[in-house]
C-alpha cells in the first residue's frame, strides 16, 4: 500500500470516527431530552395536581349551582301548573256565590263563603295573588287581556276598562292569567 493510499485510509477513518462521534453526541442529547421530558420535577407534579384539583372543584361548583337552579325552577313550575288548574274552580266559586246571593239563603251563603275564604287563604299562602282590575282603570296591555272593545258610554271611559269578565292571577311576580276585560273604544 502506498503512502498516499494509507493517508487516504487514515483520513477516511478519521472522518468516519468524527461522524460516528457526532451521531453519538446527537443520540446522547436526544436521550437526555427524552429523559428530561419523561421525568417532571416534583414542583411540576405538584402544580399539575393543584391545577387538576382546581378544575375539578370549579366543575363541581358549577354542577351544584346548575342543579340548584333546576330544582327551584321545577318547584316553581310544578306549583304553577297546580295553581293554573285550580283557577277555574275559583271562578266557579265566585259564580256560585253570586247566584246564592240572589237567592238570599243566608246559611248557604255563609257556608260557601267559609269554604271560598279557606281555599283562597291557602292559595294566598302558596303565593297566589289577584291581579287588580276594575271598571274605570286605564287599560294596560302588559297587565290586562282585552276581550273586546265597545263604544265608550262616556268620554271619560275611552281607552279605559268598562267591565272585568274574568279575574287575573299572579304567582309570585309572574302573571299566570291576565284579567280579561272589555275596554271602551276611543
Amino acid at each position: 500500500m502506498s503512502t498516499e493510499e494509507q493517508t487516504k485510509n487514515e483520513e477516511t477513518q478519521e472522518q468516519d470516527q468524527a461522524v460516528s462521534q457526532e451521531n453519538n453526541n446527537e443520540e446522547t442529547q436526544e436521550e437526555k431530552a427524552v429523559e428530561a421530558k419523561v421525568e417532571p420535577t416534583p414542583e411540576e407534579l405538584i402544580q399539575a395536581e393543584k391545577d387538576k384539583y382546581l378544575r375539578l372543584f370549579a366543575e363541581f361548583e358549577n354542577y351544584k349551582k346548575r342543579t340548584s337552579k333546576e330544582r327551584i325552577e321545577l318547584y316553581r313550575t310544578a306549583g304553577q301548573d297546580i295553581m293554573v288548574s285550580l283557577l277555574p274552580i275559583l271562578d266557579d266559586f265566585d259564580r256560585g256565590l253570586a247566584e246564592i246571593k240572589k237567592v238570599k239563603d243566608k246559611e248557604l251563603l255563609k257556608g260557601m263563603t267559609l269554604i271560598n275564604d279557606k281555599l283562597s287563604s291557602v292559595l294566598k299562602q302558596k303565593g297566589l295573588e289577584i291581579v287588580e282590575a276594575k271598571a274605570g282603570d286605564v287599560f294596560d296591555g302588559d297587565l290586562h287581556e282585552a276581550i273586546t272593545q265597545i263604544p265608550a258610554p262616556s268620554d271619560d271611559l275611552k281607552g279605559k276598562i268598562i267591565d272585568v269578565i274574568e279575574k287575573g292571577y299572579k304567582l309570585g311576580e309572574k302573571v299566570i292569567r291576565y284579567p280579561k276585560v272589555v275596554i271602551g273604544q276611543a
